[in-house]
């Protein structure tokens, strides 16, 4: 496979793989995503801006989010988070320290 087939690929996947998670998943939480994967849907954004700026590209943290959220991430959480258990946020914590640290 050829280099620019292979990057098409990896966009397509990764465009489907949005729009599970902000069309078809809405119910899925990013704190349940954080403890169980390591990674939400604030860090695919994170990636995203990362990889701008990488390019040249100036992004901040909340223009790469509304990007990758199709909406205001004020928007977002009115729409669709729900309260999270202090169980849930303890674990959080540690997921994040662990997978995130101080790149978040």
């Amino acid at each position: 496979m050829d280099d620019q087939t292979r990057i098409e690929l990896e966009a397509a996947a990764f465009r489907r793989l949005r729009q599970h998670l902000m069309e078809d998943r809405t119910d899925v939480q990013n704190i349940d995503m954080m403890n169980l994967a390591g990674f939400c849907r604030n860090c695919l954004s994170r990636w995203y801006q990362e990889a701008a700026n990488e390019k040249g590209i100036e992004m901040g943290k909340d223009e790469a989010r509304e990007i990758f959220y199709g909406m205001p991430m004020s928007e977002w959480k009115a729409k669709y988070q729900t309260e999270a258990s202090g169980e849930k946020q303890a674990a959080f914590e540690q997921a994040f320290a662990e997978n995130v640290g101080s790149k978040g």
